[in-house]
């Protein structure tokens, strides 16, 4: 039977994000984009209009902490709750239903809430939107659907052997003696496994996501891509930075800006000459901008493993502090924020190669050259697209205080954001 809607509908979103995982060690944990994969579900349901709460249930410490610094820094920490998930539903084997049933109970049992929708949203597909999550809450919480998947357009020719029950090949969705053209086809609608919307009540009674009347919700076939091995984890963070719609930093945004040196101001290639001394080459755009955001008043240091003293003289040439023949770079940079009164999160980082890695983890701002190594741009939020030593630093200042390094801002059209 068709739910009546409610005037003002309580919809639960539940996340399950286990720990264990077979395919991809540790995978809600895992970054695309420089972001968890639990916290990008839990950004796309707090950003959702339609969302009222937001439920990660889980066996895991630290992806119920990635879940919660997600939600702190949307200012939506009242709207976000943990479920301790059982261990008897927290296997290989245990259904996604049984963790969303198990959280819709714990939530109204916490709250004293009846929920009228609930939604059931899956990390492992990075580029899910809150529009598909208002899509398919909407469709059952106001359009009177018992249930909504979303869904993309799909036009494959689908193939199953039938060898092993001794028949020949098939065509599932067509006779393989006819080749139609695509628009001669009916349309297919492929699963994304995204996100599910259910009427809670319906949803006790069959404890199936599928029954009723069941509404499509139409997605951009581009976003689907369900992580279920490392292959699909490096194709999403390829994918990243043409999909995710994070906005560059600007200036008021960060309060520092902590640079690493060689392959970030550098090219990372060292010309020696016959007694040994190394020569390094930079980018006069680079010392403009760094000038620049000197000028702009934010707190600047040059910090390096680098034990040469080309890089002090550089940070002389340019009037900056440095810190270089550092061994922990993140324990120096937070020594220096905690020194400077600076707070972690207002730090932009850039940096080029996995030893940047730490301090990634600690900046709010962590940003990667364009010819970083893959697993730095992975973990960036914005990656330039000028290469280290050809100018990436003057881009940033451009990201900053505008085209003309002025302190006029404006939005650059010709970047990757992350």
């Amino acid at each position: 039977m068709t739910p009546t809607p409610a005037p003002n509908p309580t919809v639960l979103a539940v996340i399950p994000a286990r720990g264990g995982s077979k395919g991809v060690p540790a995978k809600n944990l895992a970054q695309v984009g420089g972001v968890t994969l639990v916290a990008r579900a839990v950004r796309a349901c707090l950003s959702a209009r339609e969302v009222t709460d937001v439920v990660v249930t889980t066996d895991d410490a630290a992806i119920a902490d990635a879940a919660g610094a997600a939600a702190d820094a949307l200012g939506a920490a009242g709207r976000l709750h943990r479920v301790e998930r059982p261990q008897a539903i927290a296997g290989d084997t245990a259904t996604s239903e049984a963790a969303v049933l198990h959280a819709l109970d714990a939530y109204e049992a916490k709250h004293g809430r009846t929920v009228d929708v609930v939604l059931l949203v899956q990390c492992t597909s990075p580029f899910v939107t809150r529009e598909d999550i208002d899509g398919v809450a909407a469709a059952v919480a106001r359009d009177g659907a018992d249930t909504a998947v979303t869904v993309a357009p799909f036009h494959g020719f689908v193939w199953r052997d039938g060898s092993a029950v001794e028949e020949d090949t098939y065509g599932v969705n067509h006779d393989k003696a006819v080749r139609p053209r695509r628009q001669d086809r009916p349309q297919d609608l492929l699963e994304t496994g995204a996100a599910y919307a259910m009427d809670a009540a319906g949803f006790r009674a069959h404890g199936h996501r599928f029954f009723g009347h069941t509404a499509l919700v139409t997605t951009d076939p581009a976003r689907v891509l369900e992580i279920d091995d490392p292959h699909d984890l490096a194709r999403a963070r390829a994918l990243a930075p043409l999909l995710d719609p994070s906005p560059l930093p600007t200036r008021e945004d960060i309060d520092a800006v902590v640079l690493d040196f060689d392959g970030t101001q550098t090219d990372d290639r060292v010309l020696i000459d016959s007694d040994g001394r190394e020569i390094v080459a930079v980018h006069r755009g680079d010392g403009l901008g760094i000038a620049a955001l000197r000028r702009s008043g934010l707190d600047l240091l040059i910090l390096s493993t680098e034990q040469n003293p080309v890089v002090a003289a550089r940070a002389d040439k340019l009037k900056l502090p440095v810190l270089h023949g550092i061994d922990r770079k993140d324990l120096a940079l937070k020594q220096w924020c905690d020194e400077h009164g600076i707070a972690p999160e207002r730090v932009l980082y850039v940096g080029n190669d996995v030893n940047d890695l730490p301090c990634f983890a600690l900046a709010g701002w962590p940003v990667a050259v364009a010819s970083a190594h893959d697993s730095v741009r992975a973990a960036a939020r914005a990656v330039t697209t000028t290469p280290g030593g050809f100018g990436a630093i003057r881009e940033i200042a451009a990201w900053l205080l505008g085209p003309t390094l002025t302190g006029h801002l404006s939005t650059p059209t010709n970047s990757t954001t992350k």
